[in-house]
């Protein structure tokens, strides 16, 4: 919707990685461009018998479009694709752009409000500062409570980047008393070439962070809010369908339309390499049907096929998926390697597997049942 941002946060992958085509995009998607996204999106709807689908507003900062912008595209697509099919429309903000007016607007018009931080203290956001180098956790802060405590129908959860150097019980709990009602923690985008923060040498500082949080999560005794990663892997772990772009083999289902209306992979790609998430493609040219049979998009819809033969060889397999495919990427190998989080995502299922089995089995009786009085 916006390709630029109001923010400058120094670990961005999208305006500090190798990827710089956003310089050279429009910073608002024309109308004619969101018009024939729309379009696409109903001819694609219909061709496949589509009966819903998720529409992420995403940037940059996609609140510099307008919030009214956002809902006129949104009702544009509700309006082209078919009657019985549910269109689930979610914008992903940094919060310092939320009013009441704005909600109020997104709110109407059924379109969910996703929030990204790096969690719920001041110090935990040092990182995600404005151009001019000042904070941007105050705005932030008060755009989270905004929505927690007047819209809370509209909120769709907060979205944090996993740092191994903070208190992860400390920053879980923070998070809650911004009451999301779900929780996505993301692993930051790093791959072999450009290893990720505080992952050179052994150890599994991501692995054991996530598992930190498993356990104070599991062990609430009630559901506080939805971990979208611990739920995907205790229903893989079950033998359950998941779909998560982190786990599993299920065939990752997303494309992004660039401002300029360009058909692209998912802009996670963008860490890896410039050009890394270019098809080819636009919506003027192109079909989305013409994007699934893109050789990038057909490679992350391979399964296991599309896996490197260490990572097909692993027990593991049907629950990791070989990770994220971003993280998997080695210069002059392409991303048939495993992923670069390897150890600590084996660390992580394997800490969930044990925490399942523990509660599958049954307690010891402290006392027969001729003892009871």
């Amino acid at each position: 919707m916006h390709g630029r941002c109001n923010l400058a946060c120094r670990y961005c992958y999208l305006y500090e990685g190798p990827d710089h085509t956003w310089r050279t995009r429009p910073a608002g998607a024309p109308a004619e461009v969101l018009e024939r996204t729309a379009e696409r999106i109903g001819e694609h709807a219909d061709a496949q018998g589509m009966t819903a689908l998720s529409l992420v507003l995403h940037g940059g900062e996609p609140l510099l479009a307008g919030a009214d912008t956002l809902v006129r595209f949104a009702g544009l697509v509700r309006d082209l694709v078919p009657h019985d099919c549910t269109v689930h429309a979610t914008v992903q903000t940094n919060a310092t752009l939320l009013t009441e007016r704005r909600l109020a607007v997104l709110a109407r018009h059924s379109v969910r409000v996703g929030i990204s931080l790096d969690g719920g203290l001041p110090q935990h956001n040092t990182l995600r500062t404005d151009h001019a180098g000042r904070p941007s956790w105050p705005a932030a802060a008060r755009g989270a409570r905004l929505i927690a405590e007047r819209h809370p129908e509209a909120y769709a959860g907060i979205l944090t980047v996993v740092d191994p150097t903070t208190d992860p019980v400390e920053l879980y709990e923070s998070l809650l008393a911004l009451r999301p009602p779900a929780l996505d923690l993301l692993l930051p985008h790093g791959n072999w070439s450009a290893p990720p923060p505080h992952r050179q040498g052994p150890g599994t500082p991501y692995g054991d962070w996530l598992c930190a949080v498993f356990d104070r999560w599991w062990r609430a005794g009630r559901r506080e809010t939805r971990v979208r990663l611990f739920e995907e892997c205790l229903a893989l772990l079950l033998g359950l369908p998941a779909a998560t772009e982190s786990l599993g083999l299920a065939p990752f289902d997303a494309v992004v339309v660039e401002t300029d209306g360009s058909i692209e992979q998912v802009d996670s790609l963008k860490s890896c390499y410039e050009g890394a998430a270019r098809t080819g493609l636009d919506v003027f040219r192109n079909s989305f049907d013409q994007a699934l049979r893109h050789p990038g998009v057909a490679a992350r819809q391979a399964g296991a096929a599309s896996l490197a033969a260490r990572c097909r060889a692993c027990p593991l397999l049907s629950v990791c998926g070989g990770g994220h495919y971003a993280h998997r990427y080695r210069a002059g190998h392409g991303f048939a390697n495993p992923s670069v989080y390897c150890a600590d995502l084996q660390r992580f299922i394997r800490h969930v597997a044990g925490r399942l089995t523990e509660a599958a089995v049954p307690a010891t009786p402290a006392a027969s049942q001729g003892d009871v009085p």
